[in-house]
C-alpha cells in the first residue's frame, strides 16, 4: 500500500470510503460513477482495477456491492488529495424526531466533515443537526444519527424536513401540505402526525443525508 494514485483513483476511493461511512455498506459501480461525475462503467471499473492492485481494495467481482477496504497500518492517506474532496458542514446543535420542543444550540464553531463527491457542485448551504427522539425510525433515522440538511424554506410533500412551529419549537419530519394546514408525520406507526396552521410552520432545511456512527 501507499502507492500513489491518479486523480480519478483517488476521488473513486474518496467516494468509497464516504459512501461506507454513511451507509454501513460499499457502492455499487454505477454508484461510484454518478459519485465522481464518470458516465462510464468501464472505466469505473478501470479506476477499481488500478486501486486493488495498488492495495487499497480487494473486490469480488460477481458481487454487486463486493468492494471491501484495505486501510492497514501501512496505508498514507497523504497518497491521495483528500483534502481537496472534504467539506466542512456546519453542525448546529440538535433537533428532535419526537414532539417538538424548543430549539437546542451548539455553542462555538463544530463541524461536520463530508466527501464532496457525494454533492460535487451543489455543497453550498448545507448545516449538521443531531437527531434526538425515534419518531423517523421506519425512515431509518434514530436517536444520536447526524443529519446533514440543505437550508430551504419549501420541500415538495414526503419530503423530510426541520421545521419551526410557531418560531418557538423545532422538529423533524415529513411535510404534506393539506390546504391551509401542514401535516407533519413522523415515520413511526406508534406516533400520531401534528398538524399546524401553513403560516406557523417554517421550513428551516431538507434532510439530504443521514450520518450514523458505526461500531
Amino acid at each position: 500500500m501507499g502507492k500513489k494514485l491518479s486523480e480519478r483513483q483517488a476521488k473513486a476511493l474518496n467516494f468509497i470510503e464516504s459512501y461506507i461511512q454513511v451507509n454501513g455498506f460499499p457502492p455499487t459501480v454505477r454508484e461510484i460513477g454518478e459519485g465522481i461525475k464518470v458516465a462510464s462503467t468501464s472505466l469505473v471499473s478501470y479506476y477499481l482495477e488500478g486501486l486493488e492492485k495498488k492495495g487499497y481494495i480487494t473486490r469480488e467481482p460477481s458481487v454487486s456491492r463486493g468492494i471491501r477496504l484495505r486501510l492497514g497500518d501501512n496505508f498514507e492517506p497523504t497518497d491521495f488529495p483528500l483534502n481537496d474532496d472534504v467539506i466542512e458542514v456546519p453542525f448546529l446543535g440538535y433537533i428532535v424526531a419526537s414532539a417538538p420542543i424548543p430549539v437546542e444550540t451548539l455553542p462555538g464553531t463544530e463541524t461536520v466533515e463530508i466527501s464532496r463527491a457525494l454533492f460535487g457542485r451543489d455543497a453550498a448551504h448545507l448545516f449538521a443537526l443531531r437527531v434526538k427522539g425515534d419518531s423517523m425510525i421506519d425512515a431509518l433515522i434514530q436517536e444520536g444519527d447526524t443529519v446533514i440538511l440543505r437550508q430551504q424554506s419549501r420541500v415538495e410533500n414526503g419530503e423530510m424536513a426541520a421545521v419551526w412551529i410557531n418560531n418557538e419549537e423545532t422538529t423533524l419530519k415529513k411535510i404534506y401540505y393539506e390546504g391551509r394546514q401542514i401535516r407533519l408525520q413522523p415515520a413511526n406507526p406508534t406516533m400520531d402526525p401534528i398538524y399546524a396552521p401553513a403560516e406557523n410552520v417554517q421550513v428551516q432545511g431538507k434532510v439530504v443525508m443521514v450520518i450514523r456512527q458505526l461500531i
